[in-house]
Parts: C-alpha cells; sequence; structure tokens
C-alpha cells in the first residue's frame, strides 16, 4: 500500500456536488492499493500513520500524534498513486489491485486505524470521481509505503 500523508487544518471529499467526508485538524491520506497487498499491508500502514509525529507541540516541533491532538483523519482511495510514467506519456496502472481487491483492504485500512487510537475517520466514496479540497498546514506531505515498513 502507499499512502500520501497531508497535515491539514481542514480537508473534505464531495461526489456529485455533496460532501461525503470531511475533518479539521488532523491528516488527509491517498491511499492506493498495490495488487499484491495484503490484510498486513494495511495493518502495518494504519499502525504507522496513527503514531507519526508530524504535528507541532507548543515549541513549534513535530512532536505530537493524531491521538495527542485529538486528529481527524480522511482516507481517499487513489489507485493513481500506482501509476507507472517509466515507459511513454500515458501511466499505465496494471500493478494496482482491482477494485474487487482493494475496495476491502481500502475498507479495513480504515478500521484498522480506528482501532489504533484515531478518534474518528472519515472516508471517500471507493471509485467514484471524487473532487477534494484541502488546507495543507505547513505544508507537511509525506509519502509511505508498506513494504518498506518493519
Amino acid at each position: 500500500m502507499r499512502a500520501v500523508i497531508q497535515r491539514v487544518s481542514s480537508a473534505s471529499v464531495k461526489v456529485e456536488g455533496e460532501i461525503k467526508g470531511a475533518v479539521q485538524n488532523g491528516m488527509l491520506v491517498l491511499l492506493g492499493v498495490h495488487e499484491t497487498d495484503t490484510e498486513k499491508d494495511a495493518e502495518k500502514l494504519a499502525a504507522k500513520i496513527s503514531s507519526l509525529r508530524i504535528f507541532t507541540d507548543e515549541n513549534d516541533k513535530m512532536n505530537l500524534s493524531l491521538s495527542d491532538i485529538d486528529g481527524k483523519v480522511l482516507v481517499i482511495s487513489n489507485f493513481t498513486l500506482y501509476g507507472d510514467c517509466s515507459h511513454g506519456r500515458r501511466p499505465s496502472f496494471i500493478s494496482a489491485a482491482r477494485p474487487e481487491k482493494a475496495e476491502p483492504l481500502y475498507e479495513y485500512f480504515c478500521d484498522r486505524l480506528l482501532k489504533s487510537g484515531v478518534s474518528e475517520v472519515q472516508m471517500g466514496v471507493f471509485g467514484a470521481d471524487m473532487k477534494v479540497e484541502l488546507l495543507n498546514d505547513g505544508p507537511v506531505t509525506l509519502v509511505i509505503d508498506s513494504n518498506t515498513l518493519a
């Protein structure tokens, strides 16, 4: 699994003009599922994200995690994170998991975030054309691959 994590003051997702998820003070996570990913990948990634210390303390140091600030998370499925642009001008998405595999792992990842102590997890609509708005705080943006985690 691959996640692009953004520390946000606010984030929301709309489908056909209707807000489907929104958070204040927390993270926006764009989540891509690889064809070889398993529940173990979702567990490792959720544990890492929930404990990342990317929020500032009273000394303006990135020293606090989601639980320290009662932060919320908006998770958006995004197969394009596995786009391969190494050949030609059109990305190939062959390594992204098919929807029948990706959707249950996306939902499992969100459930694991909650079980890791995140107080609230909002979700986009899997497979939908989504419009995401965010106010990136910092900006702080990180990319994490589950296959690089211990």
